[in-house]
């Protein structure tokens, strides 16, 4: 397994990580028997960051993951994230929480949930607008001299918040939504704010959450239930324009005789040595085909037709809808 560090002076993980999320939310119907069978399968082959959060489930996802990594704790990096809160009489409400005392909670309910005694990367999922970053984070650091945390995240912050954050205790990684069609952090600044402060980058969505893989040809194609139909870049109006985008990765995917999401994993991967994709699966067989991205090398031709083919904004709709997009990027 390939590897990268963690920001600057961090640990050494695997060069992309496996994300949890839709194995207990979001995407779709559930199969935990498969699911912990492709973590298994994940820390078999050497892919030890696993990512999670409170709020997948919520809570079920840290219980499925603690399930399936007892007894192998040693070989596992371990990335949570709270801040999130979830409404259960309104499934597509959300909250925002950044409050100290709430910090703390959290953290102890999910340490519980993943029966482990410290959490490698703690995220702050997203960013209150209603309370200082200076004191989330200096609660989070906190958690770092008692034991149970060990390296500090955010999630999507802008870059402002990022040098207020990093001034309190060192931040080891931002998580942020990037891919060939989710370019903005190389606009918004905060990918540049990220390699200033020594941050790591952590990229969701990698495969344009599973859009890139060419999977889909028209939005019936979403399971029942699934995210993805509220999704503006899913919606009727902007699919078939999303989808020609599609086709471009495809053409170049054929002739290279690897599989679309390789291509969109390997562009990423391309983009420096800092950046960690995590695209998510449910499924062994999606998993070695991420994993196989590794080896695929674009060459500099390559990268610029992929370049000149998905410039900043080139998807049709936004990335989410318009009411989420008030918290990222705070």
């Amino acid at each position: 397994m390939k590897t990268r560090t963690l920001g600057h002076n961090g640990p050494t993980i695997s060069a992309i990580g496996l994300g949890c999320m839709g194995m207990s939310d979001f995407y779709g119907n559930r199969d935990d028997t498969e699911s912990i069978a492709t973590i298994h399968h994940a820390l078999d082959r050497g892919l030890n960051l696993l990512d999670t959060a409170d709020m997948y489930g919520p809570f079920t996802n840290e219980l499925l993951i603690g399930k399936a990594i007892a007894n192998r704790r040693k070989d596992v990096f371990i990335a949570t994230k709270f801040g999130m809160t979830r409404d259960p009489a309104d499934p597509t409400a959300r909250g925002i929480n950044g409050r100290p005392d709430y910090v703390k909670a959290a953290c102890d309910a999910s340490l519980k949930r993943l029966g482990i005694e410290q959490i490698d990367l703690y995220y702050q999922h997203r960013v209150d607008k209603t309370v200082p970053i200076e004191e989330t984070v200096g609660a989070m650091a906190e958690l770092v001299s008692a034991g149970k945390v060990r390296f500090l995240g955010l999630s999507e912050a802008s870059a402002t918040t990022i040098e207020r954050a990093c001034k309190v205790h060192p931040i080891a990684a931002l998580q942020t939504e990037y891919s060939l069609w989710t370019r903005d952090p190389e606009v918004t600044g905060t990918l540049a704010a990220c390699r200033k402060n020594g941050v790591a980058f952590v990229a969701y969505s990698p495969l344009g959450r599973g859009f890139l893989t060419g999977a889909f040809t028209k939005p019936e194609d979403l399971p029942e239930g699934d995210y993805r139909r509220r999704s503006p870049r899913f919606a009727e109006e902007n699919f078939q324009n999303n989808l020609k985008l599609v086709e471009k990765v495809q053409a170049l995917a054929k002739a290279k005789g690897v599989t679309a999401s390789q291509i969109a994993l390997a562009w990423v991967l391309a983009q420096g040595d800092d950046i960690i994709p995590i695209p998510g699966t449910k499924r062994r067989s999606y998993l070695d085909q991420n994993i196989a991205a590794l080896e695929v090398v674009l060459n500099a031709a390559e990268l610029v037709e992929l370049n000149e083919a998905f410039p900043p904004n080139a998807a049709a709709g936004l990335r989410y809808p318009e009411s989420f997009l008030t918290s990222v990027n705070v």
